[in-house]
């Protein structure tokens, strides 16, 4: 089962990080593929150019061989519809189970995404909470496709829900950005690597 994690990386934190090596653990996942966005159509366009969010995020998972940069929406004209990302990798991955994640406020969202119902063609959908979480009454389209079995994810390969507790890390890429526009220190909200190239090319110092 491959996991799919999508975003704008802008920049890659150990937010992203711990919540995407929890998930591999969790699930057992054969890889994490860390899809960043080019033109996401529910937030603004990056701060940070394409080139350099995905030399962030290269820096970052160095040595963590169970991630993998996926660069189809960066290498796609036009907004980074998540059905059409999904669709292209069920075409490329035939039979192979994918799980989708998602933070909760997303799935909170997920109505308004565009075409969202075909992303249960294409994958699973695992919902990542706070321990604790409680989830609201749900759409019946929803509790068709919910399941509390982790097991049966591997058993088919796209079309269920699950929900996940996982730790959840209080960090935004944009306080990052406030932070470094401030002039103060990102350490340890980030990796070092990745500190030291916003500082190498000066990034993030004016928003």
């Amino acid at each position: 089962m491959i996991g799919i994690f999508g975003g704008t990386f802008d920049p890659i934190h150990y937010g992203h990080l711990r919540s995407a090596l929890e998930v591999s653990e969790i699930f057992g996942l054969d890889e994490v593929r860390l899809i960043p966005s080019a033109q996401p159509p529910h937030r603004d366009l990056p701060v940070a150019s394409a080139v350099m969010r995905l030399h962030m995020l290269e820096l970052a998972i160095i040595n963590q061989p169970q991630f993998v940069i996926d660069q189809r929406e960066l290498n796609r004209q036009g907004k980074s519809y998540m059905v059409d990302t999904l669709s292209s990798l069920r075409d490329e991955l035939s039979q192979q189970p994918l799980l989708l994640f998602i933070g909760s406020d997303a799935f909170n969202k997920l109505t308004s995404w565009h075409q969202w119902q075909r992303l249960f063609d294409y994958a699973h959908i695992a919902v990542l909470t706070r321990p604790g979480y409680v989830i609201n009454e749900l759409d019946p389209f929803f509790t068709q496709r919910q399941t509390g079995d982790r097991r049966q994810l591997s058993r088919q390969i796209s079309g269920l829900l699950f929900f996940q507790p996982i730790t959840q890390l209080d960090i935004s890429a944009t306080n990052i950005r406030q932070i470094v526009a401030a002039g103060r220190n990102p350490r340890f909200l980030l990796p070092d690597a990745v500190i030291s190239y916003i500082n190498e090319q000066q990034l993030y110092q004016n928003t």
